[in-house]
Parts: C-alpha cells; sequence; structure tokens
C-alpha cells in the first residue's frame, strides 16, 4: 500500500476533487478571466519549482521517494529558499488548478492538502533528516522555513 502513498498521488486527488466541486456546484464558480491566468501561472511556477528541485536532488545523489532514506541533505539553491519546495509546488499546482476550474469552495480543499501532506510526508521525512543528519538539518531548519 505504501507504494500508493505518494505526494503526486494526494495532488491528483485533491486536484480531481476541486474539478468535482466545481462541476458540482457551479454556481460558486468564477467566470472572470484574471483567475485563469493566475492558475497558468501558479501552475507554470510550481512545475518549475518541482523541476528543479528533483534535479538538485538527482544531483546530489539522494532520493525524491518520500519514504525511502535520504543519501544526502540538499540545502542549497531551492532548497534554501523552502525545506520542501516540491510539496510547495503542489500546493502552487493544486492552487492553480482551483482556480482554472473556477471552483471557489475548492479553495478549501487547499489547507486540507497541506494538512495531509504535513502529517503524511514531511514530519515523518524531517524525522530521518533529523536522524542522518542531525547537526546540518538543525541549522538548515533554523534558517530556513518549512514551507516558505
Amino acid at each position: 500500500m505504501q507504494s500508493f502513498d505518494l505526494p503526486p498521488i494526494w495532488l491528483i486527488g485533491f486536484i480531481t476533487a476541486s474539478w468535482a466541486v466545481g462541476r458540482l456546484l457551479p454556481g460558486l464558480t468564477i467566470e472572470a478571466a484574471w483567475p485563469r491566468w493566475l492558475a497558468v501561472l501558479l501552475i507554470l511556477t510550481g512545475t518549475l519549482l518541482m523541476v528543479l528541485a528533483v534535479w538538485q536532488m538527482s544531483r546530489a545523489g539522494t532520493t525524491v521517494v518520500p519514504h525511502r532514506q535520504p543519501s544526502a541533505l540538499v540545502t542549497s539553491g531551492v532548497f534554501s529558499l523552502s525545506r520542501n519546495p516540491i510539496y510547495l509546488a503542489d500546493v502552487l499546482i493544486l492552487t492553480g488548478a482551483v482556480l482554472w476550474f473556477g471552483a471557489v469552495t475548492a479553495l478549501l480543499l487547499i489547507p486540507i492538502f497541506i494538512r495531509v501532506i504535513n502529517r503524511r510526508f514531511i514530519l515523518p521525512e524531517e524525522a530521518r533528516l533529523r536522524e542522518g543528519f542531525a547537526e546540518e538539518f538543525g541549522r538548515w531548519s533554523e534558517t530556513t522555513r518549512r514551507w516558505l
């Protein structure tokens, strides 16, 4: 079951839920053009952030799979802005999708998604990083925020 417990699957589920909310509650949607432009900007920014973070982790020779033990602690580049740039990218992409669908009430799914990501992935990952890179992780977590 753990092989299916991955952030992209949660992201797809929440995007699907936001689409469904837009379809089920069509009277509560935004019909203006500006949300679509903002949606595209958020989705592109999130995608770029994710690509950069994955590239940096790959260069460092460490895993991007959340349930695995990392072999390196990456603290530079996008990881100097956020301890979790991939999860931040997921939130940007989800927010963009919600705006693209114009589903105002689906905005409520974003904090729920953040809570799920925090509990299922970020807290266990931070515990593994603390265990494997205690001193370095401590310094990094003092200077770099979890999200942004």
